[in-house]
Formats: C-alpha cells, structure tokens, sequence
C-alpha cells in the first residue's frame, strides 16, 4: 500500500472509533448510575443474628409442632441503620440493580419504569439513535469506497459532500436523542415507580461515550467539507489557467515607446518649417531642432 492510500485509509478511523463509540453507548445500560434506598430484609437465617432475636413458638403438646412455626424477630436498629444502598445503572433498554446479598444484579425493562404518558418520547429517542446509527454506518461504507477504489476525477469529491451531510444529520439526531434521554430519565426518577426511585444518580460511562461520538461525528464532518470545498476549488483553478495560457493578453505599447515616434511640427521660422525629433535621451521639455 502506497503512502497516499495509507493516508486516506486513516480517514476511516474518526469514523469508525465514532461508530464504535455510538454502538456500545446503545448496547449499554450504564447511561445513568446511582444508588437506591431500600429498608433492610427481614432475618432469614435461622440463628440469631447480630442485631435480631428469633423466639420461637413452643410446641404442642405430645412433641407436635403448632400448624405453622412462628418467629417473633425483634430489631434494635434505628434511623439510617435500617436502611441500605443498592447500586444501580440504567440505559436505554434495562435498569439493574445489585441483590441483597450483593452477588448478581436484579433487571427490569426500562420502558417499564417510564410514566405511560412519557412513553412515547422514549421510543422517538430511541428511534433517532438507531438512525443516527444507520447514517454513521452509511458514512462509513461510502468513505471505505472512496479509500479502496480512489481516482482522480471529480465525482469521488462528491462522496466528502455526501458524507458531510449525513454525518450532519447523524450528529443532529444523536444531540435530540440524548437531550430526550435525559428528560425522560429525569421524569422517571419524579414520577416513576417508588421501588425503584433512586436517591442519588449521576451520568454513566456509556452516556459518557454517546457525546463523545457526538463530537467526532460533527468533527469529521466539518472535515469532509473542507476537504469538499478545497478540492472544488482547485478544479475549478485548472481551465481558467489552462484558458490563459491559450489566450495571451496583447501588451498595449507604454508611454515610453511614444518617445521613440518622430513627429514633424511646424516652427515660425524664417526658413521655413523645420524637422522636430523628440530625443529619447533627452529630458523632457528639451528638443533638438536642426
């Protein structure tokens, strides 16, 4: 491979990092994190626990167990002691947060946590990322045809003209798809169910690479227009100058060549007229007369 393809082969890593970025951002559930506040379970295990007493029933008469055995449980925690912080993470698609016993984590559709009358700005967020997608990945395949099959003529400048309008919409979509993403989110956390509220949440790694595709993707595209725009006008420079080189300007003759013309004027002389030459050597306004 030739140092010039070699060149326009790194055009396609903007691209294809941007499209790496976007995928995994959507594939993801960790555009918001956070923890939630739950009450502590019950003691479940049968011997008494730091903080619980398990009185049991006693048992019936001849050693038969009563119909069900009952365990009075008494707790002595108070204020936030009763309490835990279960880590959570949310994205697109699923919510999921850590079990009790802190092995494996608990998810649930996100859709399903969404207010009913919100519903539907979700889906049109998630519309424009999966277009935002498509139109990256249609950028990506005209510029790998661009790198692989180069020439010379004017119709590849076209493909930088294509490829900047769409990375254009594509970062456009992508910037409504996230502002709606976070509104949605924000509702969800006033309005949605109160088992899964959380108490605190900041912005994730994935929502983190979602505008970092957003970046690069208006990059490139302000890239590819300037590319556009500079390759046009060069093609236009070539048949003006090659028509001027055709089509010499004629030199019109310059004050000094006047000083070479001999002109006769007519002097009030006895003699007669007389012969007057403008002498180039000669300053101006002196004449030689014979």
């Amino acid at each position: 491979m030739d140092r010039a393809r070699q060149q326009r082969a790194l055009t396609l890593l903007p691209i294809s990092l941007a499209l790496t970025f976007s995928l995994t951002a959507v594939g993801s559930s960790h555009w918001c994190e956070g923890t939630r506040r739950t009450t502590k379970p019950l003691c479940q295990d049968s011997l008494a626990g730091p903080n619980c007493i398990h009185l049991g029933q006693a048992r019936g008469t001849g050693g038969r167990s009563g119909p069900a055995d009952q365990t009075v449980q008494y707790i002595w925690e108070m204020g936030d002691d009763k309490f835990i912080q279960r880590q959570f993470h949310a994205g697109l698609w699923e919510s999921c947060e850590e079990n009790l016993n802190s092995t494996g984590e608990q998810c649930r559709s996100f859709w399903s946590l969404v207010p009913a009358e919100e519903q539907g700005v979700l889906w049109l967020s998630i519309g424009a990322e999966v277009l935002n997608l498509f139109l990256m990945l249609t950028s990506a395949i005209l510029l790998g045809t661009k790198v692989s099959c180069h020439s010379s003529g004017f119709s590849w400048l076209k493909v930088d003209a294509l490829v900047a309008i769409l990375l254009v919409l594509a970062g456009l979509l992508a910037m409504v798809a996230h502002m709606m993403y976070t509104t949605i989110f924000q509702i969800t956390v006033n309005l949605g169910p109160k088992d899964w509220r959380p108490q605190t949440w900041d912005y994730g790694w994935s929502y983190c690479l979602a505008w970092g595709s957003f970046a690069i993707c208006m990059t490139i595209a302000v890239t590819a227009t300037n590319r556009y725009t500079t390759a046009r006008l060069e093609h236009l420079d070539k048949p003006m100058a090659q028509q001027n080189s055709r089509h010499p300007q004629h030199n019109n003759p310059g004050p000094d060549a006047l000083k070479n013309i001999w002109q006769i004027e007519a002097a009030p002389s006895p003699a007669g007229p007389v012969l007057v030459k403008v002498s180039q050597t000669l300053p101006p306004g002196k004449v030689s007369t014979c």
